[in-house]
């Protein structure tokens, strides 16, 4: 067991990496008309490199949670509290520090977060709810494939229509729909896959190579789809979509294979804390991008400048947050 969490703090640390990169690049995704064709494209590779972020965490709790062990009450009671607790924070900041309505914030609190971010403890707690209904059974990877191919590709309402003429043939219609159908599929695969054999010749190499053209393909897929509709458009981006899903998987079996030794001490120390890191990171980037303490005119020194700033300052709110809550129920 041991043995197993090794790859899954290394692999943790680096979603929580790329989840801060994504917010750190948005700004420049979204506004082509203010940069330049190379800022964009640069900024849409390292976007589409982190596309697989929220997805990873989703495979880290159905691997801990689609077993023989489930989420307990106290999980639960943690991930209401985290989503109490980061809310209220949002909430001060949106009350101080921005003109955003707040009373609106809280009107609507159960149809929407308080922060855009925050999204994901209302998703998470689905997946802790069906967990003890759940134990996945070892399967091949011939199957996994075939569930990929059909379920996550073929079938999956966010593949881009294809048709011959009148004739549509993608995606085709399993009456598959919304979101949290494929969050609970992503916490399936990280559990089988968590469980399964993946060292087999040449599988890492494999793994590793469809990840980079999932990258090429989210972000070659995002340009064009730019140009086909004059401005901006997540399709390629989302989190249920079929390349982001292909791209998620091979990272998955990238880091089970191959860094699945002790974690680097500053990768064990992000892990520790990826939590109250992600809650905080948002707060952090909107602060500096909404009080232009940023440098857009020099991407290439804004967007490191920005994303080191946001995780140290979100890492330091952490540590001094796990100081003060001494049962790590927020931290």
């Amino acid at each position: 067991m041991k043995e197993k969490v090794n790859w899954i703090d290394n692999l943790r640390a680096v979603a929580c990496l790329m989840v801060i990169m994504i917010h750190t690049t948005t700004w420049y995704v979204t506004n082509a008309g203010a940069v330049s064709e190379t800022t964009w494209d640069f900024s849409n590779l390292l976007n589409s490199a982190s596309r697989v972020c929220v997805p990873i965490f989703f495979m880290i709790s159905g691997y801990l949670f689609f077993g023989e062990r489930s989420a307990q009450g106290r999980h639960f009671l943690r991930i209401v509290l985290c989503l109490l607790f980061y809310s209220t924070v949002a909430l001060i900041y949106i009350t101080w520090l921005t003109p955003i309505n707040e009373g609106l914030s809280v009107k609507n609190l159960f149809q929407k977060p308080v922060f855009y971010h925050l999204w994901f403890f209302f998703a998470i707690i689905g997946i802790y709810m069906l967990s003890p209904l759940i134990q996945v059974k070892p399967v091949t990877a011939g199957y996994l494939a075939a569930v990929t191919l059909v379920l996550a590709v073929l079938a999956n309402p966010n593949t881009v229509d294809r048709a011959i003429g009148p004739f549509q043939w993608l995606p085709l219609n399993l009456y598959l729909s919304g979101d949290s159908f494929y969050y609970v599929l992503y916490a399936l695969f990280g559990r089988a896959i968590g469980m399964m054999n993946t060292r087999g010749r040449g599988v890492s190499w494999l793994a590793g190579l469809l990840f980079i053209a999932s990258v090429a393909g989210i972000a070659l897929g995002t340009k064009k789809q730019m140009a086909i509709n004059g401005a901006f458009a997540d399709t390629w981006y989302l989190y249920c979509g079929p390349v982001v899903f292909i791209a998620a998987v091979s990272l998955l079996v990238l880091f089970k294979n191959c860094l699945n030794q002790r974690p680097l001490p500053f990768l064990a120390l992000i892990s520790r804390n990826s939590l109250p890191i992600y809650g905080f990171h948002a707060l952090f980037i909107h602060f500096i991008r909404t009080h232009h303490l940023d440098n857009t005119d020099h991407p290439f020194i804004d967007i490191p400048l920005v994303f080191t700033v946001t995780l140290f300052g979100s890492l330091l709110l952490a540590l001094g947050l796990r100081r003060l809550d001494k049962t790590h129920l927020v931290s």
